[in-house]
This record gives C-alpha cells, structure tokens and sequence, in this order.
C-alpha cells in the first residue's frame, strides 16, 4: 500500500467508526459473511474469539495462512491504536511456547501461537490455532485489528493449521471452497463466502484456472497487453490473486512501463494522471488461461484525499527470479473470484 493510500487510511480512521452493522447470513449450503468496504482501499471483516466472545476486524488474505490480532501484553504503537485479545477473560483460552514472526510487503510482526474459540458470523472453529502480535511495526493507522490468511497450510509462518482448513476438516462448511466479491466506488455489499458460490454476484460463466501447484493460489498469465500490444509478461508469467493487497503490483521496470504508456507523471511515491484523461486512458488486458480480463482506466485509478488521480499500479520491493504479478483489489472488483481448495482451482467471472 502506498503512503498517500495510508494517509487516506488514517483519515478515514479518524471520521469513522469501527462496527460492521451487517450480519452474516447462512444458507442452505454457504455463509455469506459481510465485508466493509474503507475508501476502496481495504475490505475488512469481523470476526470473534474468545468466549465470551471478542470481536475484531481483520482483512481476509489470500496471500498469507495465518490468522493473528493484537495481545494484550504487546506494547508497540501500532498495538496501542488497535482491539487487542485480552487473554485472561476467555475461559477457552490456551496457551503455548511457540513463537513465529512474519514479514509482509507493508509490515511485520513478532506473534504467539495461542489456541482459542473463533467465529467468522455463524461458522465457529473451536480450540482453533492463531497469532497473538508480541511486536507490530508498519500497522499504525492501520483500520484492520488484524490479518485473516486463506492460503494453504503450507505457508503457514506460525505453523499452525488455518481456520478455513480447520472449518473443512470439521465438515462446518458443505464444500472446500470460499469467494469473493468486493463492491466499486465505496460501496457497501462486499461479502466474503463460505460452502459455495452465490450465482447473483457474477454474470456468465465462472472461467476456470488451474494452479501453477497446489499450495499457494498462484496461477500461470499468459499476457499483459495495451490495444492488442503485449506490454509485460511476454513469455507468461506467475500471478497471484491476492485479496489482500489494495493495487496491481509487479516488477519496477514493467510497472514504470506501464505509466509512461498511460502518460502517468511521477511525483513522490505516487504516479498520477489528469482527473479529466482517466475515462480516455487504455484498458489494460490481463490474460488468464485464453481468457481476457480488461482493466479499463476508471478501474486502475483512484482519488486521493487532496482530488488528484493516481495509478494503483505499484512496484514490488520484493525481488524475484520469476516475473510475478500481484492481481489486488482493483482487479477483484471487476472480477468475482473463487477459490477451490477441493479442485486447486480459482475461478474467475465479471462481478455484477
């Protein structure tokens, strides 16, 4: 995330409350759970532990597998703004000796593993394995208490099992699989779901992707292109779909590409554009398993606080030998999104 999207963030923080007023709704075969939709910018959601229970809002991440909030006994800034788990009032609390650190592209944090009751709306995983932060730098400000992972267990830092295995392995949900849809232009009726699919969020047909490997929901690209011109991954390339990131993230020199293709003009950490040329500017096409996904100008760029338009393509500052792409939340707005545990598959469908 950017620094001018964190400024957005905290200003945000400051005129508005923290409750979701929306319930989870449980159907005949899924749970549909509600997601709060900050700026276009996060979409979080809540969840309890404890019991009584304690509620938290935490971002659903498909990039991580860990499940963590804020202890107690964490004295670091970022804890101080944030709910913390007061331990010593759930009578299902467990502790234990393991600790885990995990580094992510905007923070890190030092954690416990603990055992607790945790509920997402009315799916509840008991004696369920997660992080308690001892140490948090980069979270301040942050809306979100915590971080919610729906990666595979194999990525998992604490080592600890992740919920949505956990709810499977338990048979709480009917099929291995969970989806996204995340509302445009500051909406409300983002949900994240359980069990199944809601055929009312998509039009169409649900386009399948293999995974490049079960273990992290990362899939083949075959292009990225402008007016039928491949601009970036030329040769395919690796993209991972990330709920969890705000932008479209790639490598510096693709990345720097792509703004001076659209005419964007650097200016501190930010590239921007003419508010008045966002609804002339190109779609960037994002090729997946034959299929094209158009990214059209209005899409890929955002407001700041101040009225000025900028790109929400970013540059990772985490190098890697392979050209890897990170598919964030602009791309997720257009684009409702499935993840199949059951059959190491995303699918991917125009979000209505």
């Amino acid at each position: 995330m950017s620094s001018v999207e964190k400024n957005m963030l905290n200003n945000f923080l400051k005129e508005h409350a923290y409750s979701l007023s929306q319930i989870s709704f449980r159907g005949s075969n899924l749970t549909t759970h509600p997601l709060r939709n900050i700026k276009d910018l996060v979409y979080m959601g809540n969840i309890t532990i404890g019991t009584p229970p304690q509620e938290f809002q935490v971002v659903f991440d498909t990039a991580s597998s860990d499940l963590w909030v804020p202890s107690d006994f964490c004295t670091s800034p970022a804890c101080s703004t944030h709910v913390r788990f007061r331990h010593l009032q759930s009578s299902t609390f467990r502790l234990t000796n393991k600790t885990f650190r995990i580094t992510y592209g905007s923070g890190r944090m030092k954690g416990v593993v603990v055992h607790d009751t945790v509920r997402i709306g009315n799916l509840v995983s008991t004696d369920q394995p997660f992080g308690l932060s001892i140490e948090e730098y980069g979270f301040e400000g942050r809306i979100y208490d915590g971080v919610l992972g729906l990666n595979y267990p194999n990525i998992s830092f604490s080592g600890a099992i992740p919920i949505f295995d956990k709810l499977k392995n338990q048979r709480a949900i009917s099929e291995p699989v969970f989806a996204f849809y995340l509302s445009k232009d500051e909406r409300e009726g983002s949900v994240v779901m359980f069990g199944g699919v809601d055929h009312r969020y998509y039009e169409g047909e649900l386009n399948w992707v293999p995974l490049i490997q079960a273990g992290d929901w990362s899939v083949h690209m075959d292009r990225i292109s402008i007016e039928r011109k491949i601009i970036a991954c030329s040769d395919g390339c690796k993209a991972l779909v990330d709920t969890g990131t705000s932008d479209i993230v790639g490598p510096r020199r693709l990345v720097n590409n792509i703004h001076r293709l659209i005419g964007a003009i650097p200016r501190g950490s930010e590239h921007y554009v003419p508010c008045s040329e966002v609804n002339t500017l190109p779609s960037i096409v994002f090729t997946i398993n034959g299929i094209n996904y158009p990214v059209p100008g209005r899409a890929y760029i955002l407001k700041d606080d101040r009225g000025r338009c900028y790109t929400t393509f970013q540059e990772n500052r985490v190098s890697s030998s392979t050209e890897t792409w990170y598919l964030g939340d602009v791309f997720l707005r257009l684009y409702f999104s499935v993840f199949d545990r059951g059959n190491d598959r995303i699918g991917l469908a125009r979000a209505v």
